[in-house]
């Protein structure tokens, strides 16, 4: 029952997030999607990733761009044939084309893995295995050391937010590194998307 609840609380909110990502970007993040392309820059854009996911089999995603000096690009999307790429205005200011279309590449490589997916999917197992972990723990405490007979005394409490703050320390290493693993892996891939390899 502890492992079914943790399970529900720790998928629940990684996949909430997942079903709602383009949204949430589009909002956050101001992104404009380029509908029907008005300038040579919008062309260029759009026929770029396009060629990109023709090479990496996957549908075409919706593209957009979003106002910003910072030079950043980002890809989201619950399915690798909904899903949508995003630049900013900075990125188009500050580098040049072969430079852009290697970003985009590497932003679709993303999408083609399906790294969202499988980093909800990672996500939601360590955030259930903090919840059920930090609860035996705070059960474990409370009985041993201060003999309550139900388990869920003052020091039940205490022990299990105190366990979910080490446990989720230990748990974002772990996302972290599996994080950095998929950018190298996207790196490999936007350079073969754009010739650069």
């Amino acid at each position: 029952t502890l492992l079914a609840f943790a399970a529900v609380f720790g998928f629940g909110g990684s996949l909430i997030s997942l079903a709602i990502s383009k949204w949430m970007a589009k909002t956050t993040m101001g992104v404009q999607v380029i509908t029907n392309p008005s300038t040579p820059a919008e062309r260029w854009l759009v026929e770029t990733v396009a060629a990109h996911a023709r090479a990496a089999g996957i549908g075409m995603p919706e593209v957009g761009v979003f106002e910003s000096p910072e030079p950043n690009a980002f890809a989201t999307g619950a399915r690798r044939d909904a899903a949508l790429v995003a630049v900013s205005t900075g990125l188009l200011q500050r580098m040049d084309e072969p430079e852009v279309q290697a970003v985009l590449g590497h932003e679709v490589t993303h999408i083609a893995n399906g790294d969202m997916v499988t980093l909800t999917l990672i996500q939601g197992v360590v955030n259930t295995f903090v919840i059920f972990f930090s609860r035996i723990l705070g059960n474990l405490i409370d009985r041993t050391f201060f003999r309550s007979d139900e388990g869920r005394g003052p020091a039940y409490f205490i022990s299990v937010i105190v366990s979910e703050i080490i446990l989720g320390f230990l748990a974002t290493l772990i996302v972290l590194a599996f994080s950095r693993w998929r950018e190298f892996r996207a790196d490999r891939g936007g350079a073969k998307l754009a010739g650069t390899h």
